[in-house]
């Protein structure tokens, strides 16, 4: 597997290009927008890793570019005090993020758990933004514009304002794992107050206004020591 590494910083790409390598991936570094673009062009990459800070440009338009033209995952790496810009990303579509400093096996582990979900899916889902105003799952339609939900028959279901932002992060990313963290920064985007346990509270509220049977959820499964994951087919209207 052929793994980008993106990052102004030359130890840190030392550090990537050396560990990624001794775990037997073949491994491209950038140091800078340019370079990655040039890299993308010239060799088939299976996965990118990529600063958000970078000399010649901010890595959310290469992660931008990126899922606007393929379907190739990509991990952030961010600051800490870039909380904005890792949200964004995640809304971009950037399938994973890690805090700097990090360690090189976390990093490794999510590689490799993207990868995973990237080879039993065939490709990634799509980016948010290829998702029109309205969209059907299960036997739900979901209006993302009106934040709007009814079932098929027609019965409309009441939701908060954080049950829905944070049904509207799964059905933008289908048979994705998500942490807690992720589903946290996801819903705060869209301006929902939602904390860190307040999650499970609303994954229990949600599962019991969208589930056949609760208890035995279908739709929103618990992926156990990793997070939440949609397990329903989402298509456009």
């Amino acid at each position: 597997m052929h793994i980008l590494a993106v990052d102004d910083d030359e130890p840190v790409r030392e550090l990537l290009e050396s560990y990624l390598a001794s775990e037997g991936y073949r491994v491209t570094t950038a140091p800078d927008t340019a370079a990655a673009k040039k890299a993308l062009e010239s060799d088939p990459v299976d996965l990118v890793v990529c600063d958000l800070r970078l000399p010649d440009g901010d890595g959310l338009g290469l992660v931008r570019q990126i899922r606007t033209e393929s379907h190739i995952p990509v991990i952030i790496l961010s600051s800490k005090d870039q909380d904005v810009d890792r949200i964004v990303g995640l809304e971009l579509g950037a399938d994973d993020y890690l805090t700097k400093p990090f360690n090189p096996r976390e990093l490794l582990a999510r590689i490799k758990a993207v990868l995973r979900r990237v080879s039993g899916e065939g490709r990634p889902p799509r980016s948010p933004d290829d998702l029109r105003a309205v969209v059907q799952f299960a036997n739900w339609e979901l209006d993302l514009t009106a934040q709007r939900l009814r079932s098929q028959e027609g019965r409309e279901v009441e939701l908060t304002k954080a049950e829905f932002g944070l049904l509207a992060a799964f059905v933008k990313r289908p048979q994705r794992v998500l942490t807690r963290d992720q589903l946290l920064d996801l819903t705060r985007a869209d301006g929902a107050e939602v904390f860190d346990r307040s999650i499970d509270v609303l994954i229990l509220r949600l599962r019991r206004k969208i589930e056949a049977n609760p208890k035995e959820p279908r739709i929103i499964k618990t992926e156990r020591g990793a997070g939440y994951v949609f397990d329903a087919k989402v298509k456009t209207v």
